[in-house]
């Protein structure tokens, strides 16, 4: 959907990021700051490398696969939250909120439904920036400069109220006060 703007828009947007600073992860009031780490990996791109094709809209769109560990065992749900941390928007682009249950460890490529339709039943998903319960891969404007993706996920002491109206201002409040671990992997992509 983005890939069609032109590269001057982009550019001109260039400076517009709400930045990594703005992720969910980062974000102490809500999340804390001293809670357990979880380590999160996938075998499609290392972190803070170079997101796969396949992965992004200019490929089929497929969800990456993701693994992660060091979920405590108190923990009553997962949440993984994808963010943009470079859109050209105020906020972090959400593409994706996904429930989770706790004994969950890994996803596999393509698991997240998405509007390519690769995934017909999946896991839970909440609303993304574009008001659908679905996953967006990837679609940065084109001359607007490397994207960061954060895939973070969260361990809950409790299992949130959950359905797929849930966006990013609902999440917050589930989140805040509630998060026991949580862990980010970063994938980058960059349209020319």
């Amino acid at each position: 959907m983005l890939g069609k703007l032109p590269s001057s828009l982009g550019r001109a947007l260039a400076a517009v990021r709400p930045g990594c600073e703005a992720l969910m992860f980062n974000n102490r009031e809500v999340v804390g700051s001293d809670v357990a780490a979880i380590t999160i990996t996938s075998p499609a791109f290392a972190d803070g490398g170079a997101i796969p094709r396949r992965h992004t809209a200019d490929g089929p769109g497929l969800s990456p696969p993701l693994a992660w560990s060091d979920a405590p065992s108190a923990a009553r749900a997962l949440i993984l939250l994808i963010e943009d941390a470079d859109s050209p928007t105020m906020h972090p682009l959400v593409h994706g909120i996904v429930l989770l249950a706790p004994d969950v460890r890994r996803l596999n490529e393509g698991a997240l439904p998405g509007a390519t339709g690769e995934a017909d039943a999946g896991p839970a998903m909440g609303r993304n920036s574009f008001f659908t319960a679905q996953y967006l891969p990837p679609d940065p404007p084109p001359g607007h400069g490397p994207h960061r993706y954060a895939f973070e996920v969260f361990a809950l002491a409790h299992r949130p109220s959950f359905d797929e109206t849930l966006g990013r201002a609902r999440l917050i409040e589930e989140l805040r006060g509630r998060v026991v671990a949580k862990g980010c992997l970063i994938g980058s992509y960059q349209r020319a």
